[in-house]
């Protein structure tokens, strides 16, 4: 596997690690593993995940 060319600034290596566990705790969520967990939680992940989107996004730009 190749390496990229460019190394991925922290906040985009956050931005993956906040993804990844927001999809892996929806899916144990669908699975009914996590059912006990209330949706604000679910919110504030997706939240969070596209404020790091955005902020990863504007910091390429520059």
């Amino acid at each position: 596997m190749a390496k990229p060319s460019y190394p991925l600034h922290p906040v985009t290596k956050l931005f993956l690690v906040v993804l990844a566990l927001t999809l892996g705790l929806w899916v144990l969520r669908a699975m009914t593993w996590l059912a006990f967990l209330p949706g604000l939680v679910w919110w504030v992940l997706i939240l969070v995940c596209f404020s790091l989107a955005i902020v990863s996004s504007l910091q390429r730009l520059r």
